[in-house]
C-alpha cells in the first residue's frame, strides 16, 4: 500500500502573521508560496512518497499545490489543524494508505534525504517517527504508521505530546533530530536565522 505526505497550508496571504515585524504582507505572500513549493518539489523527488496531498482553505495554494502534482482537499470554515489533519487523513485512508507523513509547509531548509531516512524507519509497524523543531517543542515532521495511530496534538508543546501518546500505547517511537526539519519560520528570530545562513553563503 502507497505512503502519502500530507501537507498543511494556511491562507497564503495570511500565514505568518507573527513576522509581521520584519516583513511585508506582500513579502510574506511570497514567502508563503516559495516555501509550498519548495515543500513539493521536495516532495516529488522521493519515490517512497505514492501520493502528496495538501490541505488548505486558501484556493490559491490549492492551485498552485494541484499546478505541481498534488492531490489536495478544501476545507471550509476554520476547523484547526489538528481536525484538518484527520479529515486529511480520512482522505488517505480510502485509498488504503499504510503509513503518512505530515510536512508543515514552513521548513526552507527541507532537504529529500532527511525525509527519506524517516521513511527508512516504516518497517515493522506499529510506529511513530517525530522530528521535533530545534527547540524540541513542536513537531516539524510526524510518520504514522498505520496513519490513524495517534489522534494529532498540534499546537503549544505538540513534541512532548505526540511522544507520549506513542509511549502509551506501547509502539515504537523513534525520535530523528534532522537538520533540515529544525528551522520553521515562526517568529522573527527563526528568520533571522534563515537571513544570516544566507549572508554566510554568500
Amino acid at each position: 500500500m502507497a505512503l502519502w505526505a500530507i501537507i498543511p497550508v494556511k491562507p497564503l496571504r495570511r500565514g505568518k502573521s507573527r513576522l509581521a515585524k520584519v516583513m511585508s504582507a506582500d513579502k510574506r505572500a511570497d514567502l508563503n508560496q516559495y516555501l509550498l513549493e519548495h515543500t513539493i518539489q521536495v516532495l516529488n523527488t522521493i519515490d517512497e512518497i505514492e501520493h502528496i496531498l495538501v490541505i488548505s482553505r486558501d484556493k490559491e495554494a490549492l492551485s498552485l499545490a494541484r499546478d505541481l502534482g498534488a492531490r489536495t482537499v478544501q476545507e471550509h470554515g476554520n476547523p484547526g489543524l489538528n481536525t484538518a489533519l484527520s479529515r486529511a487523513v480520512e482522505v488517505a485512508k480510502s485509498y488504503e494508505t499504510c503509513g503518512i507523513l505530515i510536512i508543515p509547509a514552513d521548513l526552507p531548509r527541507l532537504e529529500a534525504d532527511d525525509i527519506r531516512f524517516i521513511l527508512t524507519h516504516r518497517n515493522d509497524p506499529p510506529v511513530v517517527v517525530i522530528a521535533p523543531d530545534r527547540k524540541q517543542e513542536g513537531t516539524n515532521a510526524l510518520f504514522v504508521c498505520p496513519p490513524d495511530l495517534i489522534d494529532f496534538k498540534y499546537g503549544k508543546g505538540s513534541f512532548e505530546k505526540h511522544c507520549q501518546q506513542a509511549r502509551k500505547l506501547g509502539v515504537r517511537l523513534e525520535i530523528c533530530k534532522l537538520p533540515s526539519l529544525e528551522l520553521d519560520l515562526d517568529e522573527p528570530e527563526d528568520f533571522a536565522l534563515m537571513e544570516e545562513e544566507l549572508r554566510l553563503s554568500e
